[in-house]
């Protein structure tokens, strides 16, 4: 591949009024893993005119294809997680106070005090602690247990709460200057994309879009959905944490993440899960050049995405990820740049536009 490249796919899609909208429409909504069906909702009725076939599997995942035209058309699987981080109700105390657990990746020291939304009526609520003034000096040096916390929602509205409902931040989307503040931004931000591309579907590829469940607790949903699919080569479109705040401690040094708020999508090299294929690499680099998108290489580190579970499905599935950075990951409220999420949106559409039989025809090295 060459920097002199013609452009194959159509418009390029843009951010405006309306993305912006149906986005603060997907991060208000509630998610919690193994429970995605208002998101579900909306991402069905956003594509139920666009994509050529729809079908919601055994598990919750949303399929929904786009065919190209064309006889040497590649089989694309882009993959983007419905669901996010949160709490689930597992015991009743009174009529008022709840015990919960943690579902997914929650650092429980921030969670005293926060307002929360329980069910899908999503009741409001608040994250009860003892308060500072009744604390041991004992006590205040130990972070607070997830099991001597309580949701307290009060006498009247406790009687619609039963075990097994979720709770999720109840953060509300609000574009602040050239950023973004919201809960949820993992996995939003691949949620909307995925719904722009199938929009804007190149005609050189089929375009499989897997809007998965239960990432954050497993990956369950992408290894389920990249089998019925059987793709080609997949990408997995996610948020990754920005890790780009001054370090107080000279001690502290970034060796986990790299990437950065206003340097473009992330992608990926290596992550815990996945060795992402060297030729998708340099596909998506090319591209950025070819089409003056900024980019930036995610460090080698940990976490993972739906990458994880795509790329060992049957004989093995070419995979790479890229990702929207936000600071405070997995937190009540997330920060992103509008202009990153343009940015990761942009990229994947011209790479998408970019995609012919030869990019795995070569030998894989590495």
């Amino acid at each position: 591949m060459t920097k002199n490249i013609e452009v194959t796919a159509g418009k390029t899609p843009e951010i405006g009024p309306s993305q912006i909208e149906l986005f603060e429409k997907l991060c208000n909504a509630t998610g919690v893993s193994g429970d995605e069906d208002e998101v579900r909702k909306i991402v069905l009725e956003e594509i139920k005119l666009i994509a050529d076939d729809i079908k919601v599997d055994a598990l919750g995942n949303v399929l929904a294809t786009r065919f190209g035209r064309g006889d040497e058309r590649v089989r694309v699987m882009l993959a983007a997680h419905m669901d996010e981080i949160g709490l689930m109700i597992v015991k009743k105390h009174d009529d008022s106070l709840f015990q919960f657990e943690c579902v997914g990746g929650i650092d429980e020291r921030q969670l005293p005090g926060k307002p929360v939304l329980v069910g899908r009526d999503q009741l409001p609520g608040v994250i009860g602690a003892k308060p500072i003034h009744m604390t041991t000096a004992k006590e205040r040096k130990n972070k607070i247990e997830v099991s001597s916390m309580r949701i307290d929602l009060g006498p009247e509205i406790g009687d619609r709460v039963k075990p097994g409902d979720r709770a999720t931040f109840a953060t509300r989307f609000k574009i602040i200057g050239p950023s973004i503040r919201a809960k949820a931004l993992d996995d939003r931000f691949g949620v909307a994309i995925l719904i722009e591309l199938l929009k804007h579907a190149p005609p050189n590829i089929d375009l499989l879009a897997a809007f998965t469940v239960q990432e954050e607790v497993g990956l369950r949903g992408a290894r389920v959905a990249a089998y019925a699919f059987n793709p080609d080569l997949a990408v997995a479109v996610d948020s990754t944490p920005a890790y780009d705040l001054p370090h107080w401690d000279d001690e502290d040094e970034n060796d986990r993440y790299n990437t950065r708020l206003d340097e473009g999508p992330a992608i990926y090299i290596m992550d815990r899960a996945t060795i992402p294929d060297r030729r998708l690499v340099k596909w998506l680099e090319e591209t950025g050049q070819a089409f003056d998108i900024p980019y930036q290489l995610r460090q080698p580190g940990g976490g993972g995405t739906d990458a994880g579970a795509i790329h060992k499905v049957r004989g093995g599935i070419p995979s790479i990820s890229v990702s929207v950075p936000a600071r405070y990951a997995h937190t009540a409220a997330s920060i992103a740049r509008l202009d990153d999420w343009a940015n990761t949106l942009k990229l994947l559409h011209a790479a998408l536009g970019r995609v012919t039989p030869e990019l795995l025809a070569g030998e894989r090295r590495g």
